[in-house]
């Protein structure tokens, strides 16, 4: 069982109407602020997770229009829409404006094409050039898109996890190429953790219950404490972010868990804290410093004034 849990980044701030005398939400605040201290937790037992849902898809499309459009073999590993693209483009200003381009350390792809394409074009490194020595994270026009190439200069590393897969099995949108189809189409993304070249977790007959999408997230939560990065975006899919962080938010306060667990919009951009309680993973902290050095006595505030004044007397005693 995962020893993760969940802390959410951003504040809550309702607006001023909602603030009545018999407000629930007052109440709930109140009972934050004055019942619940606040939690300790070592920085070095902390990774700092951006969750993304990738832009909307052609499969999003048909389903809502009809939802057993699902079951189409057309939609198999369905490409990001123009709308799409677009929500990629207007995610990237704001990671660039935010400054939250310059803090990520390494970027983990769901292995479809609607995630990596969403996962390079909102943190790669732009527009490739000819005469560039970097390899692309993603070639021209991979999957149809009609987008130029992305570039990998200046970008973070990119993995493509298996474990952060949306639902498996039944809806064609939601099975994979083999690697070494998509190995072409993003040269850049590393697809080193991928088991198998073809895909064998996704069945036509048998749809992966929530139960296990939740297990199968706080395996990948687990996975994540092997890595030393503590800044990462996580590009994936609704149904593994809406059971696997409600799997691991169960303890949250109300209004936390209604921030962090509900549903995602496509192309949001969610930022949360997981926490190492197991101990699982890294146990050193790179700004930890132990003081002392070099050795030598070390008094408490309280305690040196007593010090002083005994040493004082014993001087007078011998004078």
């Amino acid at each position: 069982m995962s020893g993760a849990c969940l802390a959410n980044l951003s504040s809550i701030s309702p607006e001023p109407s909602s603030f009545s005398p018999k407000s629930p939400i007052r109440s709930s605040l109140s009972d934050m602020d004055g019942s619940a201290c606040p939690s300790l937790f070592p920085l070095h037992r902390c990774k700092t997770l951006h969750l993304v849902r990738h832009a909307q898809g052609f499969h999003n499309v048909a389903g809502e229009k009809d939802h057993s459009a699902y079951l189409s073999p057309e939609l198999f590993d369905a490409q990001l829409t123009p709308l799409g693209w677009q929500q990629v483009d207007n995610l990237r200003k704001h990671v660039n404006a935010c400054g939250l381009s310059n803090k990520i350390e390494l970027v983990i792809a769901s292995p479809l094409l609607r995630t990596m394409q969403t996962a390079v074009g909102v943190f790669g490194g732009g527009d490739y050039t000819d005469g560039l020595s970097v390899t692309p994270l993603m070639v021209a026009n991979a999957g149809n898109s009609n987008r130029s190439a992305i570039s990998s200069l200046n970008a973070p590393p990119f993995v493509a996890v298996e474990l952060c897969r949306e639902h498996l099995g039944v809806h064609f949108c939601d099975k994979r190429r083999s690697v070494s189809e998509y190995e072409l189409l993003f040269p850049a993304i590393d697809f080193s953790p991928m088991e198998t070249n073809e895909d064998i977790l996704w069945k036509a007959d048998v749809r992966e219950a929530n139960e296990e999408v939740a297990e199968r997230g706080k395996k990948f939560m687990d996975w994540l404490w092997t890595r030393k990065e503590k800044e990462i975006a996580v590009v994936t899919h609704s149904g593994f972010l809406f059971h696997t962080l409600n799997a691991l938010g169960k303890d949250l306060h109300p209004l936390m868990k209604e921030e962090v667990c509900k549903h995602f919009a496509n192309c949001e951009l969610r930022s949360i804290v997981i926490v190492d309680k197991s101990a699982i993973g890294s146990g050193n902290s790179e700004t930890n410093y132990p003081g002392r050095i070099p050795g030598g006595l070390d008094l408490p505030s309280d305690s040196a004034p007593k010090k002083h004044s005994e040493k004082g007397a014993s001087t007078n005693s011998l004078a």
